[in-house]
């Protein structure tokens, strides 16, 4: 007794003893953070942003004080934080230029990257040079290196530049080897998600809603790319067609595709000369982190607040994993509370929600419109579109009083579709499990795992599943001030390019998120404004004392070496846990 009385004492004494340590540690991390916060950034005259363009840009990056503790960063950039610290060195008479140098560099989106080069070609009305340079251009980081008045690559470098492609995954061949069939009920011809599940290659219908708009895409892209490097479209559809990725360097420069090959030490010189350095004078270099806590001469500031709500990622019902999730999701509970707040606070005289969904549950989704719709009641909406607006991402967008989109955002896809998982094969063929059932009534065994949908329980779910898709095509027709049969014209779950849905009227303008913060001051009459970001960031002792990851080392690694494939397959792990009725996009879209 009295050994187990000691060893539970010494537990108890190592317990506390790790605890002690853990706090100092925590403590020691805090002053840092605090010092290094405190510290003045006043930028040095004749100095240069440099933009390291590596690891993965998202509309908003959460300041993880769990990683600043632990050094272990995500190496994520926020697309405000970019387009902010643009904007900044702008207007900074110390800053003479910016270098953007492009690693393993991606982004949500074409539209992000849009959005990043928008921000660019703001700066250079300036007067202020921009340099790229990079060992390697990915098509879509050259898009946005583009802008630039010099491009330098590395003598042994590559260019891909060979066109748009989208990529569908399909599973069902897959699935039935494990002896699982996915049952659906959908409405609409264009509506493809299931399509993943359900059949081995692309409809016709949807082949062509997306050639469409991976068309609208490219066009945009050759238009910008066309007009910055003095190349035609056809002369860059042409390179495109010689697939030029496998091109020496040097040919790149007889294409007007870049203005000189360096190294890596070598581009040193070529800034030192932009900022009339000597050899042995060091370049005054600044960050985005060093832009953070500079001032904005553009930033709006009045006594009016124009409120911006970023919602990024699925739409759910119900928290999929605490702050720390490395998956962000929109989840209507929370939303649904902040907008309130919103809609009460009467310092708040707009609303700019910044959306970037492909949308997800089809409940959530009508839960975030009709808080929206409260929210219109009391003040100006105006939607801005990110990458993807679509299906359950239009239908929140859909009561807005304006919407903006970028000419390569995804949206519309007004559509929904039922998915269900039938296991019967699986337990019964391929384990051996045996079932009987009795019951009460005629549907009493509906749902049941012992075996599939029968024809009337099938002809319930497509009632059920029709019902939904009337009412979204109804919120779609009374947010834009059509008629349900007009709506139905564009809608069937087809998918359109920001550009395209203008012509269309599913959104009013095409611009980014400073054209919705105008528009919204326009609509709340009032020109002596500022504006403030949420929801708010999450305070450290929050995060601190918040829930755990809830994706293992396993995602991580399966993540990393799947890439975006891996989110096809991850889907299977948690379709159970989703809701029903689901109004998304395809489950996977690779767009290259």
């Amino acid at each position: 007794m009295k050994d187990f009385f000691k060893q539970v004492a010494a537990t108890f004494v190592g317990l506390l003893i790790f605890s002690i340590i853990s706090s100092i540690f925590i403590f020691i991390g805090l002053i840092g953070m605090s010092l290094s916060g405190s510290q003045s950034n006043t930028i040095k005259n004749n100095s240069v942003l440099v933009l390291n363009l590596s690891g993965s840009m998202n509309e908003r990056v959460e300041d993880d004080f769990q990683a600043k503790i632990t050094g272990q960063m995500t190496g994520q950039i926020g697309l405000d934080n970019l387009i902010s610290g643009i904007r900044k060195a702008k207007n900074n008479d110390n800053i003479k230029g910016i270098y953007m140098e492009f690693g393993a560099f991606t982004a949500d989106s074409y539209a992000s990257m849009q959005a990043a080069r928008n921000a660019l070609e703001d700066f250079k009305k300036s007067g202020k040079w921009i340099v790229a340079y990079g060992d390697i251009y990915t098509q879509s980081n050259y898009y946005l290196a583009s802008v630039a008045d010099k491009i330098y690559l590395n003598p042994q470098g590559q260019i891909d530049w060979r066109g748009i492609s989208a990529q569908r995954l399909f599973l069902k061949d897959l699935l039935a080897k494990f002896g699982v069939k996915m049952q659906v009920a959908k409405v609409g011809a264009y509506k493809s998600a299931t399509e993943q599940f359900t059949g081995d290659k692309m409809s016709e219908a949807d082949r062509e809603q997306t050639t469409a708009y991976i068309g609208s895409i490219w066009k945009n892209i050759l238009k910008e790319v066309s007009k910055a490097r003095n190349l035609s479209t056809g002369k860059l559809n042409e390179y495109a067609d010689s697939l030029i990725t496998f091109a020496a360097a040097e040919d790149y420069l007889k294409m007007k595709l870049i203005d000189g090959t360096l190294y890596t030490d070598q581009i040193k010189n070529e800034i030192k000369k932009r900022l009339e350095l000597k050899d042995s004078e060091d370049i005054n270099q600044v960050s985005l982190a060093d832009m953070a806590d500079e001032p904005d001469d553009e930033a709006y500031s009045g006594d009016d607040q124009i409120a911006i709500y970023y919602a990024y990622g699925d739409i759910v019902d119900g928290a999929a994993g605490g702050f720390f999730s490395r998956k962000q999701n929109i989840d209507a509970q929370t939303v649904c509370k902040d907008l309130e707040k919103l809609k009460d606070d009467e310092k708040v005289k707009a609303v700019v929600f910044r959306i970037n969904s492909g949308g997800g549950s089809a409940y959530a989704s009508e839960q975030i419109w009709h808080y929206i719709v409260e929210l219109r009641k009391a003040k100006p909406v105006v939607v801005s579109m990110g990458g993807m607006a679509a299906s359950g991402g239009y239908y929140v967008s859909a009561p807005a009083n304006w919407i903006i989109a970028e000419p390569t955002t995804i949206t519309g896809s007004i559509g929904i579709f039922g998915m269900f998982p039938d296991v019967s094969g699986l337990l019964k063929e391929k384990l051996g499990v045996k079932f009987d059932e009795v019951g009460t009534n005629a549907n009493s065994g509906f749902g049941t795992l012992s075996r599939p949908f029968n024809a009337e329980e099938i002809a319930y779910l497509e009632r059920y599943i029709d019902r939904g898709y009337k009412l979204f095509r109804h919120r779609v027709a009374e947010g834009r001030g059509m008629t349900d049969q007009q709506v139905e014209k564009i809608a069937q779950g087809h998918v359109f390019s920001g550009e395209d849905a203008l012509k269309i009227k599913l959104v009013d303008q095409l611009g980014g998120l400073d054209a919705a913060v105008k528009k919204a001051a326009s609509l709340a009459k009032t020109k002596s404004i500022y504006t403030k970001s949420y929801p708010e960031p999450v305070n450290w002792l929050d995060q601190l004392l918040g829930e755990v990851r809830n994706e293992s080392y396993l995602d991580d690694k399966l993540r990393a070496e799947f890439g975006t494939y891996y989110e096809a397959f991850s889907i299977l792990k948690t379709i159970n846990k989703q809701s029903a009725i689901q109004a998304r996009l395809p489950y996977m879209l690779k767009i290259n």
